[in-house]
């Protein structure tokens, strides 16, 4: 008798456990996770498919980007100057596509939106890569394209 109670429970155990469903987004918790240092910014410049130019520029302050679990958002530094610019951030449906409203000032002063629309390229325990720029799938032999890739390491802190 002892037998079939434990294993009728285990099997009630099982059912209950199967029907429980987390919301989990591991996109999320990865950028929430510490905060992210920017490596180095790459601007390739393209004619249709050919590429024309391919340019790396790095920086000697640091510059951080730290998302939080609230979906706001926080840039140090950006564009080697001294400042730190807040905004929001949300994910598209599928998870691949991060869009911000961080607004920074452009080389000419003027503000932009450089993470407007941005597609999550890598992401990973250790690295991010976030393209912008002209990031449609599709083209043609004459358009001129230019895609800027940022390549950011991660620092996970305790507290931030």
């Amino acid at each position: 008798m002892r037998y079939p109670f434990i294993a009728l429970m285990a099997v009630v155990c099982i059912i209950i456990n199967s029907c429980k469903r987390d919301n989990v987004d591991n996109i999320s918790t990865l950028l929430t996770s510490g905060y992210w240092q920017l490596a180095s910014v790459r601007q390739v410049k393209f004619l249709g498919d050919t590429q024309l130019s391919d340019t790396t520029t790095t920086c000697d302050s640091v510059q951080t980007f730290t998302f939080n679990k609230d979906k706001t958002c926080t840039f140090v530094n950006f564009g080697c100057a001294a400042n730190r610019i807040n905004g929001s951030w949300s994910l598209n449906s599928t998870k691949l596509f991060l869009m911000s409203d961080l607004t920074a000032p452009d080389s000419t002063g003027k503000p932009y939106q450089p993470f407007g629309y941005t597609r999550i390229s890598n992401l990973g325990d250790y690295s991010l890569v976030l393209e912008t720029g002209d990031i449609q799938n599709y083209y043609n032999a004459t358009d001129r394209r230019t895609l800027y890739r940022w390549g950011f390491v991660r620092i996970k802190t305790s507290t931030r």
